[in-house]
């Protein structure tokens, strides 16, 4: 009884340790919401006549004319405009699929490096050197994600007909 009794308390503080693991992940997936809310990329124009603040998913949060830009006539001040809201909402979707990929993994930033080429003809390279360095380079794959397998001590075994076994088992399926 004893020896099913201690196989029993293992199991119980496995569980217990899955669901820390759980909790750590809910709090990296809020800051990863954090860091997503207050990401804000400033803009501007090469004359300094426009500035342009661009936040998450390319959102516009501000646009500022100064005085010359006014005497710009609309042809010019149009162009300066768009190149400035572009470049700003560029820029801010390059931070944030840094911001996902540092806590979600995968090559999120790379696909957006590739999709930005693409459209402008600027160089992967060239727009890489663009995004801030978040952490130290090291290997990706090291690094936990929030997304990676939720019990990544988990396996599935045979049923061994314990009670305490089969009650645990039934727990986790239940939150499967």
């Amino acid at each position: 009884m004893t020896a099913e009794f201690d196989q029993l308390v293992a199991e119980f503080e496995k569980f217990q340790s899955q669901l820390q693991n759980m909790d750590d992940r809910f709090e990296q997936l809020a800051g990863m919401r954090g860091e997503l809310a207050e990401l804000e990329v400033t803009a501007t124009s090469p004359d300094r006549s426009v500035t342009v603040v661009a936040g998450p998913g390319g959102a516009v949060r501000d646009i500022r004319l100064t005085e010359e830009a006014l005497q710009l006539g609309p042809q010019r001040l149009g162009g300066l405009l768009m190149a400035t809201l572009q470049e700003a909402v560029a820029d801010a979707a390059r931070q944030q699929a840094g911001i996902v990929q540092e806590y979600a993994g995968g090559p999120v930033l790379d696909q957006v490096l590739e999709t930005q080429s693409e459209v402008t003809g600027v160089p992967v390279d060239e727009l890489r050197e663009k995004v801030p360095q978040r952490r130290p380079e090291s290997d990706p794959d090291s690094a936990p994600t929030i997304f990676e397998d939720a019990f990544p001590d988990a396996t599935r075994r045979e049923p061994t007909g314990t009670a305490g076994d089969s009650y645990l088992r039934d727990l986790s399926d239940e939150e499967d």
